[in-house]
C-alpha cells in the first residue's frame, strides 16, 4: 500500500493549487469533459452506466476516464461474484484478455527505441534456432514463408496466421500461414506469441520479468501480472457468458503476451495514462506506434481471415492498424484503440490524443459489449468507433430506460457508515451529525468534512474529486471503505 496517510491531503492540495486552472476546476467539481468540449457530471455517468447494466443484464462493470491525459474518474459497479453477491470495486482482479497485447506491444516499442529490436528485421534473426524447431511452431516445417515474418508484421497483424490455431478454418488445429506476410491485415494472437518469443530471446528475459521492469513496476501496477498469483483470490471477479452462466476461471502459470494479463481497472488506467503521456517512449516512437501501418479493408474484423471487402464502410475514418493498436480518424483527430474479449469478459479502450481524452471499459460479462456503443456515445461523445467492424451487436434500451432524472436522496440508514476505518497506522473517522455524514483524518490533514451520497454505498466530496465506496460482508454489514482519487486508491477496513 502506498502512503495512505497523505492521499486526501495531496488531493486537496492539488485542488487548491489548480483553482485557477479552468480545465482542472471542471474535473474537481465532478465534471468530465467530452470530445466536443461539453461536460457531464460523474453522477450522470453513474446513472447511465447502472441503467444500461440493468437493462442488458450485465453483472459487473468498471469505467475509467482521462481528461488532459490524466485519470480523472474511475468507478466500479455491480458484482464480481453473483453467487456470493460480492461487489465489484476498482481493485478487483479482472482477466484482461487481449488488453494483454497492448502491454507487450508497448514493451516492444521500448526495446525498438533502445536498439535492442529492429522492427523491420525478420523474427528468425533473433532466434537461436530455426522457428519450426520450437515446439509451438513445428507446424511451419513445410512452409518457408516463416522466414519472411518481421517484428512489424507481428505488431500490425500481418503475419498470415489465423487468430489462433484452433480457429484454423480448415478445422485441423494447425498453425498455418494463409497469405504472404505483410500482404494484408488479419488479427492474430499467434503473431503476438511469436513476437514474445523474439523479445524473450533478444533480451534473455521472460515476458513477466520484462513487463515487471518496464510497465508494472514503473507505472505502479501492483495488481497486474501475466501469470496467476494466489493473493488475487481475495478480490477476484468471475466471468459470465451471454447466458449469464459462470465461466471457469483460468489460472495461468505461463505468461502469454496475447492474452494472459490479470489486472484491475485502476492498474490498467495507470497504463493508459502513461501511454497517453508518452512515458517510456520518445515523441518519434510514440508517433510511429499510432501511425497507420496497414490499411484495413474488410467489413468485419472476425473471423480474422475473412476477405469481405465488398461494401466496405470505413473509408471515411481511414480504419487501419498501427503497432499494437487499431486506428481511425474523425473530426476530433486521430484515435487509437484496443479491445479485449473472451467468454465471460468484455473490454474496450479508445484514446483521442489530440483531445487528450481516453475511456476504458471493463466487464466480467460477455453481454457488456452490447452497451459499449451507447456508453461511448453518451459519456464522451464518440460516435466514430467502428462497431460493426468489431462485430458488436449494440443493445437498444427502451427510451424510458435511459431517461436521466434528478438525483434523489436514497432511503438509507446513514448511521451504518459511521465508525473508525484503518489502513496500517492511519485512521479515518466517519460520524453522523444532523443527518449528514462527515469524514475526518488527522494524519491526512483532513478536518471534519461533509460527504455527499451519490447512491447507496457510494459517496463523494463536493470540494474535490474524491470518491468513497463502502463494501459489505456476505451478511450485509459494512466491512471496508475504498478511497479513490484519480488513479490513486486505498483500502480502509472498519475497525470500530
Amino acid at each position: 500500500m502506498r502512503k495512505a496517510a497523505f492521499l486526501i491531503a495531496v488531493l486537496l492540495l492539488n485542488f487548491l493549487l489548480c483553482q485557477s486552472q479552468g480545465k482542472k476546476e471542471l474535473l474537481l467539481s465532478g465534471q468530465i469533459r467530452k470530445l466536443n468540449g461539453s461536460t457531464q457530471s460523474t453522477a450522470d455517468i453513474d446513472r447511465i452506466v447502472t441503467t444500461l447494466m440493468k437493462e442488458a443484464n450485465v453483472p459487473g462493470f468498471c469505467i475509467s476516464i482521462l481528461n488532459d491525459d490524466r485519470v480523472v474518474y474511475t468507478q466500479a459497479y455491480g458484482l464480481r461474484d453473483k453467487e456470493k453477491m460480492a461487489p465489484m470495486d476498482t481493485a478487483t482482479i479482472l482477466y484482461g484478455a487481449s488488453f494483454s497485447k497492448a502491454v507487450i506491444s508497448y514493451i516492444a516499442m521500448q526495446l525498438s527505441q533502445e536498439g535492442i529490436l529492429d522492427l523491420d528485421k525478420q523474427v528468425w534473426a533473433y532466434l537461436s534456432k530455426p522457428l519450426p524447431l520450437y515446439p509451438n511452431f513445428n507446424d511451419l516445417t513445410d512452409d518457408d514463408r516463416w522466414k519472411l515474418i518481421t517484428l512489424r508484421d507481428c505488431l500490425r497483424h500481418t503475419t498470415g496466421f489465423p487468430n489462433w490455431r484452433w480457429l484454423n478454418p480448415k478445422g485441423n488445429n494447425a498453425l498455418e500461414i494463409f497469405f504472404d506476410p505483410g500482404a494484408r491485415y488479419a488479427y492474430s494472437g499467434e503473431g503476438i506469441v511469436l513476437l514474445q518469443l523474439a523479445m524473450e530471446e533478444a533480451t534473455g528475459k521472460k515476458l513477466e520479468q520484462l513487463a515487471s521492469e518496464r510497465v508494472f513496476g514503473p507505472m505502479g501496477m501492483k495488481n497486474s501480472s501475466y501469470v496467476w498469483h494466489d493473493q488475487y483470490e481475495s478480490d477476484l471477479a468471475f466471468g459470465y457468458d451471454s447466458s449469464g452462466h459462470f465461466v471457469k476461471l483460468k489460472r495461468r502459470t505461463a505468461a502469454n503476451g496475447a492474452g494472459s494479463l490479470e489486472t484491475t481497472i485502476a492498474d490498467y488506467s495507470r497504463f493508459i495514462e502513461a501511454v497517453m503521456q508518452g512515458k517510456g517512449l520518445n515523441d518519434s516512437m510514440f508517433r510511429q506506434m499510432i501511425s497507420p501501418q496497414i490499411a484495413i479493408k474488410t467489413k468485419h474484423q472476425f473471423p480474422s481471415l475473412n476477405t469481405d471487402t465488398l461494401e466496405y464502410p470505413y473509408q471515411s475514418i481511414h480504419l487501419s492498424y498501427g503497432l499494437g493498436w487499431g486506428l481511425f480518424e474523425c473530426p476530433y483527430g486521430k484515435a487509437f484503440f484496443k479491445e479485449g474479449h473472451d467468454d465471460g469478459w468484455s473490454h474496450f479502450n479508445v484514446n483521442f490524443p489530440d483531445k487528450k481524452i481516453s475511456i476504458i471499459l471493463m466487464s466480467n460479462s460477455s453481454l457488456a459489449e452490447s452497451i459499449f456503443k451507447e456508453l461511448l456515445e453518451r459519456i464522451i461523445g464518440d460516435v466514430y468507433t467502428p462497431w460493426d467492424w468489431e462485430n458488436y451487436q449494440p443493445f437498444h434500451p427502451a427510451p424510458e430506460a435511459i431517461v436521466e432524472t434528478a438525483p434523489t436522496t436514497p432511503n438509507t440508514n446513514l448511521s451504518e457508515y459511521s465508525g473508525i476505518y484503518a489502513a496500517d497506522s492511519v485512521q479515518a473517522s466517519i460520524s453522523l451529525d444532523n443527518g449528514v455524514l462527515y469524514i475526518e483524518m488527522a494524519k491526512g490533514g483532513l478536518t471534519k468534512t461533509p460527504m455527499n451520497m451519490d447512491r447507496p454505498d457510494f459517496f463523494s466530496l463536493k470540494m474535490a474529486a474524491i470518491q468513497f465506496q463502502f463494501l459489505r460482508s456476505p451478511d450485509g454489514k459494512i466491512e471496508k471503505m475504498i478511497i479513490q482519487g484519480g488513479n490513486e486508491q486505498h483500502e480502509f477496513r472498519k475497525v470500530k
